[in-house]
């Protein structure tokens, strides 16, 4: 047995009031959401953007709706769909826990663009913002993971900071929510505010912040899943890919092609199509 760093005596729940427990994990959802709401007020503050504060405000609900059923299909399709099939009850189950972050993202995607139809405001703006904000939630979501001792990294005999976790043997792993929390949360937070706040041409490319999210969050969660294990019941599917790495393919594929639209000579291009068909 590798001498690793005992995992900690955490407790997933944080408080508890009678029968009502709140846990870590339930938490980092509503404290990211309540930052990256407040941000997202201060943005549009900031810049009079036509995504009001009052707007804003009206995007919470539909945010919090697209997140938890988008990340709860996304598990139940992606990782899980023979046990669901069989059980189709415990989808609504969610306190057994079982979210996915590419769901919980095409969850989002499908808010935004309804969203911005009914309010008649530029979806990809609405969408620059957001993936401003997101990484709030990454973060504090895979602090949460490590809290829970779920997720955890593969073996390794390399490095000083690998961790025994409860659920994880007796061999120490890679702390790989750490990793994660630093790449997707931290890193990613402060790429994307230095090219939102203080690149205003950028800002202007409607799409370019959003396409850039997905671009380095696709290329970052497929890098960290080298240290990641994989699931169980799922293992490593073709050419030795985890199921988290083959969902940030497309990811990466469709953050090229927002980059590229944004692009003025595509919108410019864009604009002349459009007056020859008037």
């Amino acid at each position: 047995m590798y001498n690793g760093i005992v995992f900690p005596d955490l407790d997933p729940v944080a408080f508890q009031i009678g029968f009502f427990a709140v846990r870590w994990y339930s938490l980092a959802y509503i404290v990211g959401l309540l930052l990256a709401w407040f941000l997202l007020r201060l943005m549009s503050k900031k810049t009079h953007s036509a995504f009001t504060v009052l707007k804003i405000d009206d995007f919470l609900v539909w945010a919090i709706a697209g997140i938890i059923i988008g990340g709860r299909l996304g598990y139940v399709l992606f990782y899980q769909l023979p046990y669901y099939l069989e059980y189709p009850m415990h989808i609504l189950a969610l306190w057994e826990g079982g979210m996915s972050f590419h769901g919980g993202l095409i969850g989002m995607i499908i808010a935004t663009i309804l969203f911005a139809k009914k309010k008649d405001i530029n979806m990809f703006m609405v969408a620059d913002m957001l993936a401003v904000v997101a990484p709030i939630g990454l973060f504090l979501g895979r602090l949460a993971n490590f809290v829970n001792g779920e997720l955890y990294g593969r073996v390794t005999h390399a490095v000083p900071w690998a961790v025994i976790f409860p659920t994880g043997g007796d061999e120490a792993r890679h702390p790989s929510q750490l990793y994660e929390a630093g790449v997707e949360g931290v890193l990613l937070f402060i790429i994307l505010n230095i090219v939102w706040w203080k690149i205003p041409k950028y800002r202007e490319r409607y799409g370019l912040t959003a396409g850039l999210f997905f671009i380095l969050y696709g290329i970052g969660r497929f890098a960290l899943e080298v240290f990641r294990e994989p699931d169980a019941h799922l293992g490593f599917l073709a050419a030795h890919l985890t199921m988290g790495q083959w969902l940030c393919v497309p990811m990466v594929v469709f953050g090229f092609w927002l980059v590229y639209r944004s692009s003025p000579r595509t919108r410019f291009k864009r604009a002349l199509e459009k007056k020859d068909h008037v």
